[in-house]
């Protein structure tokens, strides 16, 4: 910091940094930052906003280059900063966040030998090799882990390594197999077209994990997309169908014999500044559309032209698992479908669990530390 100065005109500080730039933090802020209105250990707010009056106003203000210290009328309240803590934090632009680590879209280019791999070994015993993973994961949406046991457990202490497993109607764990009296089409072996699983419920899981026992059927081959290069792609060739399936949303509804489980979502999520952010794609328990009758001609246009990308082989990668391998992929991103198959010429047993986003993002941040 170079020097800092008192702005009353527009009850805020300014700064001056030594490249050049400069920054403005409103006295409001301030005082709402003071350090003092953490809790030293864990780190929560103990402050009262209500306390403090809109108004408040700053007397004076000193600075070494590296502490601001500040002082405040009406009371004896004293307020010290860290520059380098006020400069990552600056008010109009967003905090650094070492688990956004920006996406690399892909489409049928990318093929089976560029989806990213790791030994499973590596990633449970090096927390750098974990880091590395978790950050090759969720810049590509997908990854294969190799060299798993051949027992359901290995998977899922690849998974705990992130964090806590996310319990659903199906369990906390799943078998991805043809059996008797499916209640879900993935426990058949007919085809499965692209789709995210769990439209339905309120927050649909983030990463799915899919560990391969075996694969000795004839067909059964994986397909993925990465539905936020559709989604892209959408926006420049097809403005319309974009705009409609980003801010109208649709009920999707699972159901059986225990569960009735509903959601309203749009298949094209965003951010505050227009990124994509989360695709809820699943055709299968899209419930029956309840839109308006004018806009309902329009939506089923856009709806059909995101699903007839999704089966373009110029966005598909297809790869058949062998036992020992794990894909995972972002749920929320990574568009996932399987060949069908036949069971009488082998057997094919997956067995899958979740880890949602949030666990995920928070080991990678502590690992970037």
């Amino acid at each position: 910091m170079n020097n800092a100065s008192l702005r009353h005109d527009t009850a805020m500080v300014h700064v001056d940094w030594q490249d050049g730039t400069s920054s403005d933090f409103p006295y409001i802020w301030l005082r709402d930052n003071d350090p003092a209105a953490f809790h030293p250990q864990t780190k929560e707010r103990t402050g009262d906003l209500t306390s403090l009056s809109l108004d408040v106003l700053a007397t004076k203000i000193e600075t070494d280059g590296k502490i601001l210290t500040i002082w405040w009328s009406g009371d004896d309240t004293i307020s010290t900063f860290d520059c380098d803590w006020l400069r990552s934090r600056s008010p109009g632009q967003r905090a650094v966040d070492p688990a956004h680590t920006g996406f690399t879209y892909w489409r049928q280019e990318l093929g089976a030998a560029g989806v990213p791999r790791v030994v499973s070994d590596d990633v449970l015993n090096s927390d750098l090799s974990l880091k590395n993973w978790l950050v090759s994961t969720q810049t590509f949406g997908f990854s294969i882990v190799e060299g798993l046991a051949n027992n359901t457990q290995a998977g899922m202490d690849v998974a705990r390594r992130i964090g806590f497993l996310r319990e659903t109607n199906f369990g906390r764990t799943f078998e991805v197999q043809s059996k008797p009296n499916p209640n879900n089409l993935a426990y058949t072996s007919v085809a499965l077209p692209l789709h995210t699983d769990l439209t339905n419920q309120e927050l649909p899981p983030g990463f799915q994990f899919l560990h391969c026992m075996a694969n000795e059927a004839e067909g059964g081959g994986s397909l993925f997309c990465d539905g936020y290069a559709i989604a892209e792609d959408l926006r420049l060739s097809d403005p319309e169908a974009f705009g409609l399936l980003s801010t109208i949303s649709i009920p999707f509804r699972f159901h059986d014999e225990n569960t009735d489980i509903r959601s309203r979502k749009k298949v094209i999520n965003l951010d505050e500044g227009g990124q994509v952010i989360e695709i809820c794609f699943n055709a299968h328990i899209a419930d029956v559309l309840d839109l308006d009758p004018t806009l309902m001609v329009r939506f089923y246009r856009a709806y059909r032209q995101f699903m007839i990308m999704t089966r373009d082989p110029a966005y598909l990668v297809t790869l058949k698992l062998k036992a020992g391998e794990m894909v995972v992929f972002d749920n929320r991103r990574v568009l996932h479908g399987r060949e069908a198959f036949d069971p009488q010429t082998g057997f094919r047993h997956l067995h899958g669990c979740y880890v949602d986003r949030g666990e995920f993002e928070s080991r990678l941040r502590v690992l970037q530390r």
